[in-house]
């Protein structure tokens, strides 16, 4: 059966494909394959179509009454299929000699680096068969690749695999945004076919417009606007970067680029919180340091280290963009995982922008030993627990960004980091292992002016003094001329002034700063007295002086009265006047009146007079008062 199978194919012309080079070599007498010429020609109504397919373990076997001659390996299973079938289909195998070994009839072939494995093959098998295959968002990616691997075009067949994938890819997919994030995801193992196909490209474009078009008239971020966020967050970094990298140059807003950034490193990169409750206030524990030394484990950190490095170089460079304790935990993770010296110091600027917003335990950087290639050192050599040398470096690019600020200012006032830097030399002086001259060098950062009190300088000093028992006097003296004792508070300088740890010239300058405060704050309660009495007095006057212009008031009041009354009485005394012909009887009663009116009106201008003499009176010795104050 099987000779005559291949009698009737070397003899029959194909007509619907092109020629394909197919050479098979002679073998038994009873089992020869003639061929006319290099290209033999296929009858298409000798494709046969399979009934089933068979699967066992590591093999998949095309159910047919003829008997299949090619084997297909493709990773670790096996095809056993019929070779024109997929020679109609796919101009790859029509390039290949496919020879059979002399022990048997059936060709092997090895597709190693096809795209999508297995799966994708069985799925073209079905194809090239004419069975129905189903194209959905989890496979056309893999077949898309596959088919254009196997060369499935349409100069063989109209409406070849790679138009109908690359058809359901442009207007299925590409028009979804859930579907995009599904055929991205899938081509993270189809590399390189999917970037020279530019699927991934599409899709990055496609996922960015989208997310553009939704957030650009936002004003705020809140977590309605954040639904992409955990999408975003299933994709592998380069397509990440590719995605953010589009939505900054379509002008996307810094803070929310910066929010989707924080939480893509949030769900990725492993925790840096230190582990109080075990490690005590002697040391930090991070979460990630079991088993950093193992073999398996450095293709993870390679991973890590590569995502904090993309991470960090598409973050925007606003400041708004990222809180401090993000990038500081960014810092830590560069630190961790070895990453590039470059990277760091750039991290290290960007955390001395807006250092003022720090917390003191995001500054507690744990220390590494050099070359350690993120691994906490288990050495015994003088190493700190903390790296004080970075936060050194955080502190100058700050002073150095606040000097610039403030170039104009003659003298600029006290700084809010001040009280940060005494916090966090009050955690590190803890540790034993920490130097004298670290220590002194980091409190002397700030310029004597940036500290309104040095209080908190002074709780680290005997933190320091404390834990470091066998310091030297030399050294003591040292630490506390940092220290200005004519700014610690009274409390402070109490708490000095008994402090067994100082030297004794710093208690001296304790002592004299509290007699100075003393005094000081006595003479403040004494003015504060003398001007409480002052305002006594001077409102007692000025209700003297109010009192004396109601009663003013009240004269000037009668004085009109008593002008009115008189005006009528010489109006009287004019009637009578024509009325009465005996001018001696007129005088006499003219005289009568006009006496007491005149008497009256005497009276009043000294009672006017002695009232404004009295209000003269007080304002001199008002005045005279003033003086002697």
């Amino acid at each position: 059966m099987r000779n005559a199978y291949l009698d009737i194919i070397s003899m029959q012309q194909f007509q619907e494909t092109a020629a394909m080079k197919l050479s098979v070599e002679p073998t038994d007498s009873d089992s020869i394959c003639k061929e006319e010429d290099k290209g033999t020609a296929v009858a298409a109504k000798f494709i046969q179509t399979a009934d089933g397919f068979e699967k066992t373990e590591h093999s998949w076997f095309a159910m047919s009454q003829i008997p299949t001659e090619l084997s297909i390996q493709v990773q670790d299973i096996t095809f056993h299929v019929h070779k024109y079938p997929l020679v109609s289909k796919c101009s790859y195998f029509g390039w290949i000699d496919l020879q059979p070994p002399k022990s048997n009839l059936c060709c092997e072939l090895k597709l190693d680096n096809l795209p999508g494995g297995p799966e994708a093959f069985e799925t073209i098998l079905k194809f090239c068969y004419g069975l129905q295959i189903s194209l959905n968002v989890n496979n056309v990616a893999a077949l898309r690749c596959a088919s254009e691997f196997l060369e499935m075009t349409e100069a063989l067949e109209d409406g070849n695999l790679i138009s109908k994938t690359e058809a359901f890819f442009t207007f299925v997919v590409l028009s979804s945004w859930r579907d995009s994030i599904t055929v991205l995801r899938s081509c993270e193992t189809l590399s390189p076919w999917a970037e020279n196909l530019q699927i991934v490209r599409r899709c990055c474009d496609s996922i960015a417009w989208k997310i553009y078009r939704e957030t650009a008239t936002i004003e705020e971020i809140s977590n309605e606007e954040k639904w992409w966020f955990d999408d975003m967050a299933t994709l592998r970094i380069d397509y990440f970067t590719r995605i953010i990298t589009a939505l900054k140059a379509k002008g996307m807003k810094p803070e929310i680029i910066g929010s989707c950034i924080m939480h893509y490193a949030e769900k990725r990169l492993p925790s840096t919180e230190s582990d109080r409750e075990r490690s005590g206030r002697h040391g930090l524990q991070w979460n990630i340091v079991s088993g950093r030394g193992q073999d398996d484990d450095i293709g993870s950190t390679r991973e890590q280290r590569m995502i904090v490095e993309s991470l960090v170089s598409i973050l925007p460079s606003q400041k708004e963009a990222a809180p401090c304790k993000f990038l500081l935990k960014m810092l830590k993770l560069a630190i961790l995982f070895s990453a590039s010296p470059a990277l760091i110091s750039e991290l290290e600027k960007r955390v001395g922008l807006v250092l003022e917003s720090a917390d003191v335990n995001d500054l507690l950087i744990p220390s590494y030993g050099s070359g350690d290639q993120g691994k906490l050192t288990n050495s015994t050599e003088e190493l700190t627990m903390h790296n004080v040398d970075v936060v050194q470096r955080i502190l100058e690019y700050f002073l150095l960004y606040e000097q610039q600020q403030h170039q104009q200012q003659q003298q600029p006032a006290p700084l809010a980091i001040s009280k940060l830097l005494d916090n966090y030399l009050a955690e590190i002086a803890r540790d034993p292992k920490l130097s004298v001259t670290k220590f002194e060098f980091l409190a002397q950062s700030l310029p004597e002016n940036a500290r309104a009190c040095d209080d908190g300088l002074y709780r680290a000093i005997d933190t320091y003094l404390k834990t470091h028992r066998s310091t030297s006097d030399h050294d003591r003296r040292r630490l506390c001329k940092v220290m200005n004792c004519g700014k610690l508070s009274l409390d402070a300088c109490a708490h000095a002034a008994q402090n067994d740890r100082l030297p004794l010239r710093t208690v001296i300058q304790v002592i004299f700063s509290e007699q100075v405060k003393i005094r000081a704050a006595i003479q403040r309660k004494f003015q504060t007295e003398t001007d409480s009495d002052q305002e006594g007095s001077t409102s007692s006057r000025n209700k003297e002086v109010k009192a004396l212009k109601i009663e003013l008031e009240k004269l000037k009041t009668q004085m009109t009265e008593l002008q009115r009354h008189y005006s009528e009485l010489q109006q009287e005394h004019q009637k009578q006047n024509t009325k009465q012909r005996n001018p001696s009887g007129w005088t006499l009663g003219w005289r009568k009146i006009r006496r007491p009116a005149l008497f009256n009106l005497k009276i009043d201008g000294e009672e006017t007079d002695e009232i404004h003499n009295r209000s003269n009176q007080i304002h001199r010795d008002t005045s005279r008062r003033r003086q002697s104050y």
